[in-house]
C-alpha cells in the first residue's frame, strides 16, 4: 500500500473513501467497502483521511487515537487498499468553501472517479458541506458519490467515542461488537527494568505511540503475534506498577509457556479479556503469586 502526505506523489486516478477512520470500525467499514467494491473505470483503492485530526487542529491539544498511523495502515492494506492519502489538515484546507474542495481535492488533485462518504461527513470552511451536497457538487462534474448510512448497534450509533467509553469500561465485548474485531496494540520490544524476569515472568516491555488511546489500566488476556509466530496467547498488564514505584503508565507482555528474545520487535497485542485492576500489592512475593494466578486464570480462558 502506499502512502502519501504529499498530493503531489499520488497514484491516480482514484476511487476515494473520504473521512478521519479513527478505529476503523464497523461504521468506517461501510464507507471503504464500496470503494473495495467498485467496478467502473480503472482506479487506485484509496483511502483519504487528515492529519492532524481536525479536532486536534481546531482545539490545539493532541488527541488520543484508537488507531494511530501505523496501526491504521495495517488494518487498511490488510483489507486490500492500494493507497492511503494523510491529507495535511492545516489553515490553506480549512479555509477552502465546498465548492474549492471539491474542485481542488476531489477532482484536480485526486483525480476522484467515485467517492464514498459517511451520513455525517462534512466538509469545506466551518463544515458548511454536508454529505447530500457533496452528491449534488460531485455529480455537477461526473463523479458519483456514495453516503453510507449510519451504522447502528443496540440501537446506538457506532461511533469511536462509545468505543472509547467501552475501552474505558473495560468491556472488551461491546469493544469488538463495535470494531467487529479484536481492539490491538502495536509496539517495539524496548528494554525495561526487568523485574518480571528477576520474578520468573518475564515480560516485553512495549514502547508505543504517544498518541495510542489505552482501556483501562489493569491485566488482560491477549494474544500476540511477533514477527516469527501469531496469536501467542499471555497476559499483558497496563498501568504504573504500583508495587515497584511505577511513576509512567507501561504496557508489559508475559507470553505463556514462551521463551525467546524479542528486543527490537514489533508486537502486535489483540486484547481478549479483561482479568483484573491494576493494584498495589505489598511485597514482591504477594505480586509473584498474583501473576502466577493470571497466567492460570488466562490459560483457562485460552484452554490451554
Amino acid at each position: 500500500m502506499q502512502i502519501d502526505s504529499s498530493l503531489a506523489n499520488i497514484l491516480t486516478p482514484t476511487a476515494i473513501a473520504l473521512g478521519n477512520f479513527d478505529g476503523i470500525h464497523r461504521g468506517h467499514l461501510e464507507v471503504i467497502r464500496p470503494v473495495l467494491e467498485w467496478e467502473g473505470e480503472t482506479v487506485y483503492q484509496t483511502v483519504v483521511t487528515f492529519d492532524p485530526h481536525p479536532q486536534q487542529y481546531f482545539t490545539g491539544q493532541e488527541r488520543q487515537l484508537l488507531t494511530p498511523h501505523q496501526e491504521r495502515e495495517i488494518i487498511l492494506e490488510q483489507l486490500g487498499i492500494q493507497q492511503l492519502i494523510l491529507l495535511p489538515f492545516d489553515r490553506e484546507l480549512v479555509k477552502l468553501s465546498p465548492q474549492e474542495f471539491v474542485d481542488r481535492i476531489l477532482v484536480e488533485q485526486l483525480q476522484a472517479k467515485f467517492i464514498s462518504v459517511g451520513e455525517d461527513f462534512r466538509f469545506g470552511n466551518q463544515r458548511a458541506g454536508n454529505a447530500t451536497d457533496l452528491v449534488t457538487l460531485t455529480a455537477a462534474v461526473g463523479i458519483p458519490t456514495r453516503i453510507a448510512p449510519l451504522e447502528m448497534d443496540g440501537g446506538s450509533r457506532i461511533s469511536s467515542s462509545r468505543i472509547r467509553a467501552a475501552l474505558l469500561a473495560a468491556d472488551l465485548t461491546l469493544t469488538q461488537e463495535l470494531l467487529g474485531r479484536y481492539y490491538s496494540i502495536v509496539g517495539t520490544v524496548v528494554n525495561g527494568q526487568e523485574i518480571g524476569r528477576s520474578i520468573g515472568f518475564p515480560t516485553a516491555n512495549l514502547n508505543y505511540p504517544q498518541e495510542k488511546f489505552l482501556p483501562r489500566q489493569g491485566v488482560y488476556c491477549v494474544r500476540v503475534d511477533t514477527k516469527e509466530a501469531q496469536q501467542l496467547p499471555g497476559v499483558m498488564n497496563i498501568g504504573k506498577r504500583p508495587t515497584v514505584d511505577g511513576v509512567n503508565t507501561t504496557v508489559e507482555v508475559h507470553l505463556l509457556d514462551w521463551d525467546g528474545n524479542l528486543y527490537g520487535q514489533q508486537l502486535t497485542v489483540y486484547l481478549h479479556q479483561f482479568l483484573r485492576s491494576e493494584q498495589k500489592f505489598p511485597s514482591l512475593a504477594a505480586l509473584t503469586n498474583q501473576i502466577q494466578a493470571d497466567c492460570d486464570t488466562a490459560r483457562g480462558f485460552f484452554q490451554i
